[in-house]
């Protein structure tokens, strides 16, 4: 075909009424807000078409010429076994490792055993220079951070060739486990004093984290998770205030973590949002705006159980999202986790989506590719404005952590779990592989280990434990 016939070709001009009405005519009769216009659990309605946003600010990740970290989760209770997959994922292309310890609150089950051996022999043979660590959450998160730090003194490790992240966060740890080995006075008395000597040498790294999975993986809304984030956030600073630290120099050592689901475009906002409210809270209390440090980890309430395939499918489109919404860098939870600790070939396609998407697609290449885009950006804006709104709810109970230790949040958390698996019960809302085109017979699952060990539950402080539940588990009433 000739191209200057296109040329010469005349468009009348379509506006928005324009578009709704041929929209309206494609449908059919189906109504135009039941079909294309939708909302998500915080209420917020996403329209069908947005105009482009201009003057946009850009949002991207803390290291933006640089694709985001790829890592792969050590967390088989046997060390030996941890230390060969940890081999086998650095050789294949893996630039990370999450250090997923008994306890933790995205262990479910498994995890490396708490002791001080555990990180030499999973390091043993491994090179980790230019590699990133990071230690999740857990009750004796403070004792397996000392652990990696005397390791890395012991080996001489330059850290300024390895990035690490030693995610303590006692927050999730109580929400998770519903328990604290000391009381939350001694907490706040005691951490800025142990930590106040490494956030003055100017070392680079993330030691404290606030993190968003156990309250997403318990089923809380976006914004529920990005407010108890902040909360958390703005309780570590104040540790730092209450105890006469500067806590312009803490800010920089403070991360985040959180889920990425199925949810393209509400993920992409999330993260985005993050990083809006993060900036917003350093302002609010008068210090240099230090760039948010986000991971990432794929949702696990996400992940189905019948026809586990289909999991993988929600997976990449969760790495889409969190390396689009500026992830600095993400896990993936192998497709066959709802049946067992992975087994090689389940890790090695959670490793390959992300090389994929990074090395082929080459995802990482724009820095904040939601900015401008009419929809992410308003989707970003109302977030912020539902997480702030949650966040000055969880304040005016005195902070997260008193929300906790009274159940309050826990009861909000579980009312709109409910109000989803209601959804999904409806069929408002389907799991492909579940609740609509279920295979006859599920094919076996291969995994290492079926047998998930119980989270033990003595401490000094106790609460109503945020267990996490996946969605397809709320809906073995209906399920044939």
């Amino acid at each position: 075909m000739d191209a200057s016939i296109l040329r010469e070709a005349g468009f009348p001009p379509v506006d928005y009424d324009r578009w709704v009405q041929l929209a309206e005519k494609t449908l059919k009769g189906v109504s135009f807000e039941g079909a294309l216009v939708s909302d998500i659990d915080d209420g917020v309605v996403i329209e069908a078409l947005y105009d482009r946003t201009k003057n946009a600010k850009l949002l991207p990740r803390s290291q933006p010429d640089r694709p985001w970290r790829i890592l792969q989760r050590a967390d088989d209770p046997d060390p030996s076994r941890a230390n060969r997959q940890l081999i086998e994922d650095v050789e294949n292309g893996a630039d990370g490792v999450a250090l997923v310890f008994e306890g933790a609150q995205n262990a479910f089950g498994y995890g490396l055993p708490a002791r001080p051996d555990t990180i030499s022999q999973l390091f043993e043979g491994v090179k980790l220079d230019g590699l990133h660590l990071r230690i999740d959450a857990h009750p004796n998160g403070r004792s397996c951070a000392d652990w990696f730090v005397d390791y890395m003194r012991s080996k001489r490790i330059d850290p300024a060739r390895t990035t690490f992240s030693l995610g303590i966060d006692p927050t999730a740890t109580l929400a998770s486990a519903g328990w604290l080995r000391m009381s939350i006075a001694a907490l706040k008395a005691s951490l800025p004093q142990s930590l106040s000597g490494f956030f003055a040498s100017g070392l680079p790294g993330i030691v404290l984290e606030a993190d968003g999975r156990p309250y997403h993986n318990a089923g809380a809304t976006e914004a529920q998770e990005l407010g108890a984030m902040l909360s958390v956030a703005i309780g570590h600073l104040r540790m730092f205030e209450d105890a006469r630290q500067p806590i312009v120099h803490a800010a920089p050592h403070i991360g985040f973590s959180v889920c990425a689901d199925q949810d393209q475009f509400v993920t992409i906002a999330k993260l985005r949002a993050l990083r809006r409210l993060w900036a917003r809270l350093q302002e609010a209390c008068g210090i240099p705006a230090s760039p948010a440090t986000i991971h990432v980890e794929t949702s696990m309430r996400m992940i189905a159980a019948r026809d586990p395939e289909t999991n993988i499918l929600r997976t990449t489109i969760a790495v889409f999202a969190a390396a689009a919404g500026g992830a600095d860098s993400i896990s993936v939870l192998p497709h066959t986790i709802t049946h067992g600790l992975p087994d090689a070939q389940a890790r090695r396609l959670a490793r390959n989506t992300q090389l994929i998407l990074a090395n082929e697609s080459h995802l990482g290449f724009v820095a904040d590719p939601g900015a401008g885009s009419g929809g992410i950006e308003a989707l970003t804006e109302a977030l912020c404005e539902a997480a702030w709104n949650a966040f000055q709810a969880l304040e005016r109970e005195g902070g997260i952590l008193k929300s906790l230790v009274h159940g309050s949040f826990q009861a909000l958390i579980a009312e709109t779990r409910e109000r989803r698996a209601a959804s999904y019960r409806s069929g408002q809302r389907s799991i492909v592989g579940t609740t609509v085109y279920p295979p006859k017979q599920d094919r076996p699952v291969l995994v290492l280990d079926a047998e998930r060990k119980p989270l033990p539950n003595e401490g000094a402080v106790h609460c109503e434990p945020l267990v996490f539940q996946r969605i397809d588990e709320t809906l073995d009433g209906i399920l044939g």
